[in-house]
């Protein structure tokens, strides 16, 4: 179960960004639950916008054949059903596990990276160092150059993804 989390997380956040990272991880030290016993699993994406959540899910039910997306079984029809209705519908179409996932905070921050400065003196004479490339017409200023210093916004979101066992109950 943690390879199977720990493949889940890495394949949410891979789409969120360049740079992902796992912030904190728990797992329940009752429960040992292989990734073997996963053969059929259910993604579900906790989001209100059912064009994103059907984009989310697609995305990682298409990484890996194990995985399926929520929408064609848990939609607006299934709204009015109990909870053990919805666990009847996993089960005859039988799912081993779900993993849900929800944003929980995004946060922008607003980074300063500095600029470059190639300033560099070239002593010396008869074209050997001072006057550089250029043959002098340029004197010592030819290889100088500066980069401005700019501002970058990054986007950090924070998503909680939850793996639960259907034959296990956990």
């Amino acid at each position: 179960m943690k390879r199977i989390f720990v493949l889940l997380t890495v394949i949410l956040l891979y789409g969120c960004g360049t740079n992902s990272s796992i912030i904190t991880s728990w797992r329940d030290p009752q429960i040992t639950i292989s990734s073997e016993n996963f053969k059929k699993v259910l993604v579900v994406a906790l989001i209100k916008n059912e064009g994103t959540r059907r984009v989310i899910e697609n995305r990682i039910a298409a990484s890996n054949p194990i995985f399926h997306a929520s929408y064609p079984f848990l939609n607006q029809i299934s709204n009015g059903l109990t909870d053990d209705q919805k666990l009847k519908i996993l089960n005859d179409e039988n799912f081993d596990g779900v993993v849900t996932m929800r944003l929980v905070s995004k946060e922008k921050q607003t980074e300063y990276v500095p600029g470059i400065d190639n300033s560099i003196y070239y002593g010396g004479y008869n074209g050997l160092l001072y006057g550089g490339p250029f043959g002098g017409w340029y004197g010592m200023y030819a290889n100088d150059f500066y980069t401005p210093g700019y501002y970058v916004e990054n986007t950090y979101y924070i998503v909680e993804t939850n793996v639960f066992s259907l034959k296990e109950k956990n």
